[in-house]
């Protein structure tokens, strides 16, 4: 009896932007610190309305086989039973990213 692969849904943050993909593998990786994520799920409904965020993430995942995403920008992995909506959305200026630099020089 054959199982079909997880799905998991990956929260991260990239330049300045809070990304949600679906994914099929997640690892921790060959490099340290870093989160290695591949086989990307992409929904192929045909519909009338196209979803600007999800075509941005199709285009920029195009021929991407995995990605490395370093481990302090991860926000959560999620396994689920359904797909949603894959999408980038803008953080608020009021969101400061995370490491912040430990030595700030004075003026």
């Amino acid at each position: 009896m054959s199982k079909a692969k997880p799905l998991y849904k990956v929260q991260f943050i990239s330049n300045a932007e809070r990304y949600e993909v679906y994914v099929r593998e997640v690892s921790q990786g060959a490099m340290f610190g870093f989160v290695e994520i591949g086989d990307f799920v992409w929904d192929n409904h045909s519909s009338l309305l196209v979803d600007p965020s999800q075509e941005k993430l199709k285009t920029e995942f195009d021929n991407v086989m995995r990605t490395y995403i370093p481990m302090h920008n991860v926000l959560r992995i999620d396994e689920v039973k359904k797909q949603g909506n894959a999408k980038v959305t803008e953080l608020s200026d009021k969101v400061t990213p995370f490491p912040k630099p430990i030595y700030t020089p004075k003026n």
